[in-house]
């Protein structure tokens, strides 16, 4: 749970307004889809024990779509060729309103759930009587498990409204003093400090509120809203597409509310389960709360602050000299070894805590450093020292014009957010590539290594020369501080997620900064008819029992349906038993007597443990629809001695890495001779397979002239001739 939203642990009482652009469609019609989920997520509050209140918009603009239509049907052509006035906004309401409540009783009532309609005006609410008698209504109904339906009276409101004194009904107020409330959103924040609601969630079109209009690509969602930060910062949009209100409404009946101790919440309502992820914690639109100047804004700050300075130091690493970026690292790999007590040490504490925690026993293999880790982690870092320098390497020279020399050149990307579970000794490799590529880091490792993680870290930055700085590699010490950091897509340039599917997911969907890495490690074996099955089950064996719990471990094991007759796939399901593995079957292999193979749910799974899927194919073209159909593109193999049908699966298996004759588990930086690998993409832009130093530099085009200017390119003559790409002791 978002610690911003702790609160919601103990709200009860709800109030949910859902705006006009929610409740209906771009044609004016009921959006019923979108109604149909709201209702079955207030049905779930209201069975959970909250206290639902529900304002809704959309009767004028539901009724004016009906008048229309009844208007159209009862003019002549001639008629529908006059200019035609404007629909008066009461008469819509009054239609309206009756169609869209009688929607909603009929899916409350398919919920086992009753609604009660009460329409207001502004009126209403300067009578003290009327007020009281409201709540005492609405809390009965409650106390009855009834969803009350409040909506403005908008057939009988008037026009000239009277701005009344009473502390409660100052919401909203319009400068021209004309009412108490003049929409619904200000309306839902007065019923809300007039019922002593818990909680408001204002539902919106848009997900919350954005720092300028949310078609403008560099508006930024505001997460939690910070009076005294924001106010003024922020540009809006236009109005409501079909309401009265729009953002500026909701956010003036969102800060007067607030301020006032309501916390409020604006979302999307086009989601189907936003406000139970409101209610859950998780951080969902924005929020305000009258406390949110004390926590919000200093933790934001501080995420932009570490990432900022992550990047300077990144500029002040990439002006040093290819030498002393060398003995940067060298430096480090000394400092590890010179350190490799106090890190088993802190390692022993985080494996014991796993271990008394329960956690699963591959998850405490990645997490333990054994016994020369960290000597073999020096060396690979002391590898990648002594290998060529990447940074501003000439890629290609070309010769645009005469005198005009054009060179394409390797630098840095910038700033890394790196994301990972489990495996301390990645926060090493991880570094080491992003000192060797000259970029700035931030880490945020899981719980469970934090003390491995913590000394890691110190170690390495202490290592780092003060003209480059600590701050070249900062650690993120809690998940708190993740969604801030993925916001900031402005300082940051890479996010590489290691680890589970849910991880991965997740920050794809929280960011705009480009994520590389892979969702899931759902590698395949086909062994072909013309297999050498002794080395099939060499390949399988090792492919899924070496490291089981590895991304580019097998997941599924596809078998030429020939073996099937010549025993070939009895050997390799029994060699994989023998090793201790768990097998479940396509619907091929568990239909065969005696293999005793437990069908399987689905070809999409990766396991993480000694268990994985067998299945029987026809030929090497669908072991290939196979693979591209049910794997991640991560890594895949076919085991066969024809090379015709070896070259065929090499050629059309749509994945990052594909072998031949040889274990998946090859798919590795270190085993790449890419020194270390800071993960590995299934992307198809940028980096694909093993990460390693040049998947973290980009491009830079460098134009080498004496005085040539285009003038309308009427004094060029354009040669784009490619020249030699000359070394540096050329």
């Amino acid at each position: 749970m978002d610690p911003s939203r702790v609160f919601v642990k103990d709200v009860k009482r709800v109030i949910v307004k859902v705006g006009t652009a929610v409740v209906t469609r771009a044609d004016g019609r009921l959006a019923v889809g979108r109604l149909g989920a709201l209702c079955e997520q207030l049905k779930e509050l209201n069975a959970n024990g909250h206290e639902v209140i529900l304002v809704t918009s959309g009767a004028v603009s539901a009724g004016r779509q009906r008048l229309r239509f009844r208007k159209m049907v009862n003019s002549s052509f001639a008629d529908l060729q006059k200019p035609q006035s404007e629909l008066d906004g009461k008469a819509c309401a009054a239609v309206g309103q009756n169609g869209l409540m009688a929607l909603y009783d009929t899916l409350f009532s398919q919920l086992d759930l009753t609604s009660a309609q009460l329409l207001v005006t502004d009126n209403d609410f300067r009578d003290p009587h009327f007020r009281s008698q409201l709540t005492e209504t609405v809390n009965q109904l409650l106390d009855l498990k009834v969803v009350p339906v409040l909506n403005e009276n908008d057939a009988g409101c008037t026009i000239n409204k009277v701005k009344v004194c009473h502390p409660v009904t100052r919401i909203a107020q319009k400068q021209d003093s004309s009412g108490i409330f003049w929409d619904n959103d200000s309306l839902a924040a007065l019923l809300a400090l007039e019922l002593r609601a818990d909680l408001l969630i204002l539902l919106s079109d848009v997900e919350g509120l954005y720092s300028g209009p949310p078609s403008d690509p560099r508006s930024k969602l505001i997460s939690t809203y910070v009076k005294e930060k924001h106010q003024g910062e922020i540009t809006f949009g236009d109005k409501s597409r079909l309401g009265r209100g729009g953002m500026t409404a909701k956010v003036k009946a969102a800060v007067y509310a607030a301020y006032a101790g309501i916390p409020v919440i604006i979302a999307s309502g086009k989601a189907t389960d936003n406000i139970i992820k409101v209610l859950n914690g998780q951080r969902i639109g924005t929020l305000f709360h009258k406390d949110a100047h004390l926590w919000a804004s200093a933790k934001e700050t501080g995420a932009r602050e570490m990432a900022v300075a992550a990047r300077e130091c990144s500029r002040r690493l990439q002006a040093r000299t290819s030498q002393e970026r060398k003995k940067i690292l060298l430096d480090i790999a000394d400092a590890l070894e010179t350190n490799e007590s106090l890190i088993k040490s802190e390692n022993d504490i985080d494996v014991a805590a796993a271990e008394l925690a329960g956690y699963d026993r591959s998850l405490v293999a990645r997490l333990a450093l054994k016994p020369g880790k960290i000597s073999s982690l020096a060396k690979s870092i002391r590898v990648l020292a002594d290998m060529e320098e990447p940074i501003g390497q000439i890629l290609k020279r070309t010769e645009v014009a005469d005198g005009l020399i054009l060179e394409k050149t390797s630098c840095t990307l910038g700033v890394l957010l790196i994301v990972f579970e489990s495996r301390p000794d990645a926060l090493v490799q991880i570094a080491s590539l992003a000192v060797r590529s000259g970029n700035g880091l931030l880490l945020k490792g899981g719980k469970e290594a934090k003390r491995s993680n913590a000394i890691l870290h110190k170690v390495i930055t202490s290592a780092l020369p003060k003209n480059v700085g600590e701050k070249l590699i900062g650690l993120v010490t809690t998940r708190d501080e993740i969604p801030d950091l993925l916001k900031l897509d402005d300082v940051i340039d890479l996010v590489i997620p290691r680890g589970s599917n849910k991880l991965v997911s997740q920050i794809k969907e929280s960011t705009k900064i480009p994520v590389l890495g892979h969702a899931d490690g759902i590698c395949h074996v086909y062994v072909d008819k013309s297999a050498d099955l002794e080395m099939a089950k060499r390949i399988v064996t090792d492919a899924k029992m070496d490291y089981p719990a590895a991304c580019n471990a097998m997941e599924t094991l596809l078998v030429h349906k020939d073996l099937q007759q010549t025993g070939g796939v009895n050997d390799l399901i029994a060699d994989l038993r023998s090793e201790g593995a768990v097998l479940f079957g396509g619907p091929r292999v568990s239909a065969v007597d005696g293999l005793d193979i437990p069908a399987t749910q689905t070809f999409h799974k990766e396991y993480n443990s000694p268990a994985c899927t067998v299945e029987i194919v026809d030929d090497v073209n669908a072991a290939i629809e196979h693979i591209n159909q049910h794997g991640s593109s991560h890594t895949d193999c076919i085991v066969a001695e024809d090379h015709k049908v070896a070259e065929t699966f090499l050629q059309q298996v749509d994945s990052a890495a594909v072998f031949h004759n040889a274990s998946t588990r090859f798919c590795d930086g270190a085993r790449f001779g890419l020194g270390a690998e800071v993960g590995i993409s299934t992307s198809r832009i940028h980096a694909r397979g093993p990460v390693g130093v040049e998947g973290l530099l980009t491009t830079k085009w460098v134009l080498r002239g004496n005085g040539q200017v285009v003038d309308g390119d009427s004094g060029v003559t354009y040669t784009h001739k490619d020249l030699p790409v000359l070394s540096e002791n050329s």
